[in-house]
């Protein structure tokens, strides 16, 4: 049986591999084929595996907590307070516009206001990880519409922090009074980590950060996984815990963190997104894929709303809103975090199955709307100059951090 186990286990890595490449080829993110591939090869799928279900949620788990550790890592407290400042405008209009589309769904499939609450997150929060992939792709770091795009998911990831304990604690059943004491306590442990982290995160990397690499990997896991232990037990999400301690993390341990961490993100973020394919029956997708086309739809317009709105604030002309707005419209990690809670919580059956298809529509449809705004720039340019072999200049180019490494790319 074990020598079945491997041979399986290897063929699943090798079957990963081949798609981490497919979707590098074609500038696609992975995830839609990690999801799919978990379909095809659970319980209920076309190939089912016998595969050790424990052992694959355990690397899910740990997916969730580097995926979530790493993004908190590409921000400083500074600049999470700066992007918010700036951008705290689009900032409401993206919850407002992208929360809406997946609580009003739910509501109006009869789902619970928890189910719901979830499902708006599900539609509300952009893949960070897509994005930034995309930007660098196509060379747009420079682009004047770039700051707007990466205020908008800073801001995003912050609200994050606070959404995720919420939805905790409504999803384990605490009542009204409850949920408010979970609101508050979790702004009270996001607004203490953050003043920690300002105060204090230079010191904590100093400690941990040693020059052997072996003592920094073990002591950065140690520490990660021990805080989101600790999360988990007063009813904190353990991923929320894991961006906190991201965010307490600065200077050369940046770079460090990315380098040693990297890989085994890489590794435990793909069986993160094959193991909540596992647990949805293929045969459940059918019944709701008309509400989630309707949210694709929805939810991508939305999305470009908000980046026309983000860009026009940051001074960018047509063009860059649209490609702000394109930027947006795909959703990742944390739609299927999101998606993840409720299961867990045993809500609305249907929660998961339309959770993947309209995150699979969205990831699709991110990568397609960015190649049409590609493409319109380029029409736009050759319309006003003439034929040229030249490409077009960016979009009134100013200077901008490049991000760290995006979630996504490279996995596995």
């Amino acid at each position: 049986m074990r020598g079945l186990f491997l041979l399986e286990l290897g063929g699943v890595l090798v079957a990963l591999t081949v798609m981490a490449r497919l979707a590098g080829r074609f500038s696609f993110s992975p995830i839609p084929l990690y999801l799919g591939f978990g379909l095809v090869v659970g319980e209920h799928g076309f190939i089912p595996l016998d595969l050790s279900r424990e052992f694959i949620e355990t690397g899910a788990e740990l997916g969730a907590i580097l995926l979530l550790f790493l993004l908190g890592v590409e921000y400083s407290v500074d600049e999470l307070m700066a992007g918010a400042r700036r951008a705290y405008v689009s900032g409401v209009v993206d919850f407002a516009l992208n929360f809406s589309p997946g609580f009003v769904v739910g509501m109006a499939l009869g789902w619970s206001a928890a189910a719901s609450f979830l499902l708006g997150g599900v539609t509300y929060i952009s893949s960070s990880g897509i994005a930034a992939k995309l930007m660098r792709d196509l060379g747009w770091l420079g682009n004047r519409e770039t700051p707007a795009v990466l205020s908008v998911l800073v801001i995003e990831d912050l609200v994050m922090a606070v959404y995720l304990t919420i939805a905790a604690a409504i999803v384990f059943g605490a009542g009204a009074g409850g949920a408010v004491w979970s609101i508050l306590g979790a702004v009270a442990i996001v607004a203490a980590v953050l003043v920690a982290a300002r105060r204090f995160g230079g010191h904590l990397s100093r400690l941990v950060f040693a020059r052997s690499d072996e003592s920094v990997l073990l002591g950065v896991l140690g520490m990660v996984l021990t805080v989101a232990g600790l999360a988990e037990q007063v009813r904190v999400s353990a991923a929320v815990g894991a961006f906190l301690i991201g965010l307490a993390v600065s200077g050369d341990a940046v770079e460090r963190a990315g380098e040693l961490i990297g890989p085994l993100r890489d590794l435990f973020g793909a069986a993160f997104f094959v193991f909540f394919g596992l647990q949805v029956d293929p045969a459940a997708i059918p019944p709701v894929l008309v509400p989630a086309l309707v949210l694709v739809v929805v939810a991508g317009i939305t999305k470009m709303i908000t980046g026309a709105v983000a860009g026009r604030r940051f001074g960018s002309g047509v063009g860059g809103r649209r490609r702000a707005g394109a930027l947006l419209v795909a959703r990742g990690e944390f739609s299927i975090i999101i998606a993840e809670l409720g299961v867990e919580g045993g809500l609305e059956p249907d929660l998961a199955p339309l959770a993947t298809a309209v995150v699979v529509g969205l990831a699709v449809l991110g990568p397609v709307a960015v190649h049409y705004a590609s493409t319109a720039d380029r029409r736009a340019h050759s319309h006003i100059q003439g034929p040229t072999d030249e490409p077009s200049p960016p979009d009134a180019a100013t200077h901008v951090p490049e991000p760290l490494r995006p979630l996504d790319e490279g996995i596995p």
